[in-house]
């Protein structure tokens, strides 16, 4: 059986302030590591209202503080957004305060729209340093820095573990070619999942982390007591996908959510969330093992479309309890 984690964005239910979100969060992860689960992630994400995991760093701290040995990191930091030694430096305090609990996800995507990504003070090309970028970055955590007389203090000789994130072959090929663990995007990028696991785990390559292939396959999960409350949770995590399409400050009625999501734009986003296990424990559990298997996943890292906390807390659970 795969190992079970958690990736957790902070939503803003429609019904919430963002400090209830950020509660939410340690109330999830509390209840996560309640459960047996292996590691909570939270994934950085720009000018969406509706996610309040945007300080990915400041929040796992906060997280930190509230639990005592679940595993916590990014899913992902955006590395592009960052220069590497600022990164290795939250990250070197954040394995300083909390020993053998922290993780690192590397991604090369913005995580926002265009104009935001300019205010990031982001260059369009950056993602083309990302390979470079992550030699650096670790480096500064292995204590072998790649530019002389630099070092992240905190940070030197961490050994944050460094994964590698992605929806595409470039980041099963990055993993494979730096021998790092990889996590595929498949709970909302689900078109090259098997082709980008086969081809990391036919490149992979040993290195210091790690000595044989290892994959983290996230999944969407909507799960509850019964399949009537699962179906209407659906609904709703269907309707929010919606916001997507339009730019920021923008809403629609569940009317008019519902004719887009008939539309040929709706079928894109709803193909978004192929990858997605939906109804009571009986029938998450039986999904989840056959995508596990689908996926040739070590790891399963499971996406909860719920928009309330309560209801997130109670769809980990009954994961926790399938598995």
């Amino acid at each position: 059986m795969s190992v079970l984690s958690l990736l957790d964005l902070a939503v803003v239910g429609r019904e919430q302030t963002t400090r209830e979100s950020l509660d939410g969060t340690v109330a999830l992860a509390r209840a996560a590591e309640q459960a047996g689960y292996e590691r909570v992630w939270y994934a950085e994400h720009h000018n969406n209202p509706a996610i309040a995991s945007s300080a990915t760093s400041v929040l796992i701290a906060h997280v930190a503080a509230h639990t005592s040995s679940i595993r916590l990191g990014a899913g992902g930091v955006m590395l592009p957004n960052h220069a590497p030694l600022v990164i290795a430096e939250q990250f070197g305090t954040l394995a300083t305060l909390h020993p053998d609990r922290i993780d690192l996800g590397l991604g090369r995507a913005p995580g926002t729209d265009q104009n935001t990504m300019l205010a990031l003070r982001r260059d369009a090309r950056s993602a083309e340093s990302f390979p470079a970028d992550v030699a650096e970055l670790d480096g500064y955590l292995r204590g072998r820095t790649t530019i002389e007389g630099v070092n992240a203090y905190p940070g030197i000789g961490t050994n944050v573990p460094l994964y590698i994130l992605g929806s595409s072959l470039f980041g099963a090929q990055l993993a494979a070619k730096l021998g790092l663990p990889y996590a595929f995007a498949s709970h909302f990028a689900p078109a090259a999942l098997e082709q980008a696991v086969a081809t990391y785990r036919a490149e992979f390559t040993p290195s210091e982390q790690l000595a044989e292939p290892y994959v983290i396959a996230a999944v969407g999960v909507v799960a509850a007591d019964t399949s009537a409350e699962a179906a209407d949770q659906l609904l709703t995590a269907q309707r929010r996908r919606v916001g997507l399409l339009l730019p920021p400050g923008r809403t629609v009625t569940d009317d008019e959510a519902d004719m887009v999501l008939a539309s040929p734009q709706g079928r894109q986003l709803l193909e978004m969330m192929r990858y997605t296990a939906v109804g009571t424990k009986g029938e998450v559990a039986e999904y989840l093992r056959s995508f596990a298997t689908h996926a040739d996943a070590d790891e399963l890292m499971v996406a909860l479309h719920a928009d309330g906390v309560a209801e997130r807390v109670r769809a980990a659970e009954i994961v926790a309890e399938a598995f």
